[in-house]
């Protein structure tokens, strides 16, 4: 194997960012382009008795007020395509869980799509919109997740007999011996409230039908070009042959770009309807109300350890809140149910799951995707075996983490794909060790005591996370040769604003000896890569970037081939540097790498090397099921206005194994980025819905996001434990830094107010909240109404 590239190279990418030459969305300029709007459902749920667009339709510059019905035409069915291909752990979605591609005769969320308004500007659209009739018989609407899968509850949907989309118990062990001979069990009740992922740039879609050649080229903010691609064929029944879908720069991704929303195949059927260019950009509104959503979570946990604190079982149950619609396949739940044992030697789990359909905004995968929530379950049960045993809580951990020489370790639970969760490699020991040392933990009680007696209340927290990475099957890696010398690598990945060209420059570049710069790098283009699954689950460096290994090795193997018979030398004499094969030790006997590409270009009716296919090129489809798990462990200062429950983060650390990293630069730039995700999770991000289902915070007066004045400087560490499944030995690093970071900052804010015995349960814990927590533990302890300088 090739040695992996490891300079901090600046990316690729950033030139034409920051210098305004960037291509979005809403840069691709078509002419006689049309500009949708849509009318939204009001309600969160309603059957719809009447829709009346003639005002709307009369009104200037608009060309079209579409329904569902007048798309028909142009659909090969109502509903959306998508769904789990088949296979033996595949389980198809209830047709009541997919929308049509707007609202038929139900809707079922505020925001829900109903009527497409195009007109030739956004404005006009926007105003013609508003004109648009709908008479709505409103609906009971369900709304809180465990109301919801009560008997008798109101149906979130006519056509579902049950709120329950699912119910399934995961687990291994003797879950009931282990609590009934268990010395010490402890339990907690946790809520994990909805986010959402807010890039700065929202979703948006371009369709232009051609109409004299049937071609349907659309380009979209989109994290999985090719899954968009065969949805749109399958529900607009579009030959793939005449069907494009391309990605251009995305100003962010987080999970909501993982999705096939309706407005897009509205749009491209709209356009083909109306042989019309047409191009939605959506508001910040409208991501509030309509891009999918993470969370509401409810745990109800027990945990059983023996007397030196380690842990016997564990056991609970999750109920898991969907939304209106299975927008993908239902894979939080089942994430979030089988990691709840995160990092620990746990002998027995069982957990009960209960999926429940609100009439709130779908759920799906924002950055973590359902790992952080076990995450916080099980480090908020650690915090309280510590409390109650009076011991350090990283002392606690330290007698639970999987020991080093335990690797690979076995957890006794299936995966997704089937496949058994193996943790391939790490030191968790000695990553909590390395951290606690650079916080300096020790010293910690000496500076809290101190902090007390001046009236200040500070705490530190820690927490460890674990993250499965790089999720197959497979992603595709193209790398070419052109006979101007450039190379080309095309890929099924998506580059979403993390570096992923930098990055598959690298490790392509190596492979020939040039600099990254002579790479040009492809993705999310289904017309120069026919197969991709896209960016997701910290898949792409593992996935694509094994492909691209791959196949550079396979183009540098077959250059070096061609070029021993035009050198006269044997293929072990020779070296590719500086863009050519060149005999090592005599650098003037040479050959670019152009030329010969344009040898196995070929000729009409000359002859061609033997033993070679024509083409300077390979094509590699990194195969995986297994999944690789990247860990990280963070600690983090903190200090609490207890009049105000303002939080102050005075220092965070973070330590991260993602195996072999291929530009650290980019690594540290993707490790902040989650931690700072973590933080608003833990503090700020609260997507708030009132008793009868309408949102309440829909703008980001309402809705905070941390912003820089919030965050300290981050102080990261690294481990490098290679992955042995991939021939790069890497792990995924985008997601993992917001794995740990709820649980470590709720675990900081307790220690701060454990003079008043305050106890959290619940993400995000606001300043009201916290406020209100003060005040009623000093309810109920009227000893505690002014707090006691030493530590409690």
């Amino acid at each position: 194997m090739a040695a992996i590239p490891g300079p901090r190279v600046r990316r690729l990418e950033d030139p034409p960012l920051l210098t305004g030459r960037g291509r979005f969305v809403d840069d691709i300029a078509i002419p006689d382009v049309l500009h949708a709007a849509f009318v939204r459902s009001p309600h969160p749920h309603a059957r719809i008795r009447r829709i009346d667009t003639s005002a709307a339709r009369a009104a200037p510059g608009v060309h079209a007020v579409l329904a569902l019905a007048d798309l028909r035409p142009v659909l090969a069915q109502p509903r959306m395509a998508g769904g789990p291909p088949p296979g033996p752990r595949a389980a198809k979605r209830s047709e009541h869980l997919i929308p049509y591609v707007l609202a038929n005769d139900e809707v079922c969320f505020v925001g829900e799509p109903v009527v497409l308004v195009a007109a030739d500007g956004r404005y006009l659209a926007e105003d013609a919109a508003a004109l648009v009739e709908i008479e709505y018989e409103l609906l009971p609407a369900a709304v809180d997740c465990r109301a919801a899968i009560e008997s008798g509850a109101p149906r979130a949907r006519n056509e579902a007999a049950s709120n329950v989309v699912a119910s399934y118990t995961v687990g291994y062990g003797d879950v009931a011996a282990a609590f009934a001979t268990a010395p010490y069990v402890y339990a907690d009740t946790l809520w994990q409230h909805r986010g959402a992922a807010h890039p700065i740039e929202g979703r948006g879609v371009v369709a232009d039908y051609r109409a004299s050649d049937d071609t349907l080229t659309v380009w979209a903010s989109t994290q999985k070009a090719h899954d968009m691609f065969q949805r749109l064929a399958e529900t607009l029944g579009h030959d793939e042959t005449r069907l494009r879908v391309a990605t251009p720069d995305v100003g962010g991704g987080f999970g909501p770009k993982l999705i096939v929303y309706q407005e897009y195949v509205a749009v491209a059927a709209a356009a083909k309807l109306l042989g019309r260019p047409v191009k939605w950009i959506e508001d910040r509104r409208e991501h509030f109300l309509a891009a999918i959503q993470e969370r509401d979570q409810y745990w109800s946990m027990e945990i059983a350890v023996d007397a030196d604190a380690r842990i016997l079982g564990v056991r609970g149950k999750l109920v898991h809140d969907l939304g209106a619609y299975a927008l993908q396949d239902v894979n939080l739940p089942y994430n979030s149910a089988t990691s709840v044992t995160s990092t620990y030697v746990v002998p027995a789990c069982t957990m009960d799951v209960v999926i429940a359909q609100t009439n709130k905004t779908p759920v799906s995968s924002v950055r973590g995707a359902g790992y952080p929530q076990p995450v916080f379950a099980i480090e908020r049960l650690l915090d309280r075996v510590a409390r109650e045993r009076g011991l350090d809580r990283a002392e606690v951990r330290r007698r639970n983490l999987i020991p080093a020489d335990k690797m690979p370790y076995e957890k006794p639970l299936k995966a997704r794909s089937g496949t058994t969760i193996v943790y391939d490699s790490g030191d968790y020991p000695a990553c909590q060790d390395e951290v606690l040392k650079a916080a300096r933990w020790g010293e910690f009680p000496r500076r809290q005591s101190a902090a007390r007696a001046q009236g200040r209340f500070i705490g530190i927290g820690l927490a460890h996370g674990v993250k499965g990475t790089g999720r197959g099957p497979f992603e595709s890696g193209v790398v070419r040769v052109m006979p101007s010398g450039r190379i080309t690598v095309s890929t099924g990945a998506a580059a979403m604003g993390q570096g992923l060209a930098t990055a598959l420059a690298q490790i392509c570049a190596a492979e020939f000896g040039v600099a990254p710069d002579r790479v040009t790098v492809i993705a999310g283009d289904t017309a120069a890569a026919p197969l991709g699954l896209g960016g997701f689950a910290s898949r792409q460096l593992v996935t694509a970037g094994s492909s691209v290994h791959l196949a550079a090795r396979a183009v540098a193997a077959k250059a070096k081939k061609l070029a021993s018979h035009m050198l006269e030398a044997a293929e072990g004499d020779l070296e590719l540097a500086d863009g050519t094969v060149r005999v090592a030790g005599a650098r003037q006997l040479a050959v670019g790498l152009g030329d010969l590409a344009r040898v196995l270009r070929g000729a009409p009716g000359y002859g061609f090397p033997e033993g070679l296919e024509p083409g300077l090129e390979a094509t590699v489809n990194f195969r995986t099921d297994a999944l690789v798990y990247a860990n990280a462990c963070h600690v983090v200062e903190v200090e609490v206005d207890v009049e105000t429950g303002g939080v102050s983060i005075l220092r965070y650390l973070a330590i991260q194994d993602s195996g072999r990293r291929v530009n650290p630069l980019i690594v540290e730039g993707q490790v902040q980025g989650g931690i700072a995700h973590g933080i608003g999770n833990a503090l700020f991000e609260w997507m708030g819905y009132d008793a009868a289902g309408q949102p309440v915070t829909t703008n980001f007066a309402e809705y905070l996001l941390p912003a820089a004045t919030d965050l300290p400087g981050f102080e990261t560490l690294y481990k490098e434990s290679p992955s042995p499944l991939n021939p790069l030995g890497v792990k995924g690093a985008g997601e993992v830094g917001t794995i740990p970071a709820a649980a470590a900052v709720i675990s900081a804010i307790e220690d701060a107010l454990s003079p008043f015995g305050v106890r959290i349960s619940q993400t995000p814990v606001t300043p009201a909240r916290l406020c209100a927590l003060i005040a009623q533990a000093r309810s109920a302890s009227p000893a505690r109404q002014s707090a006691p300088p030493a530590p409690g």
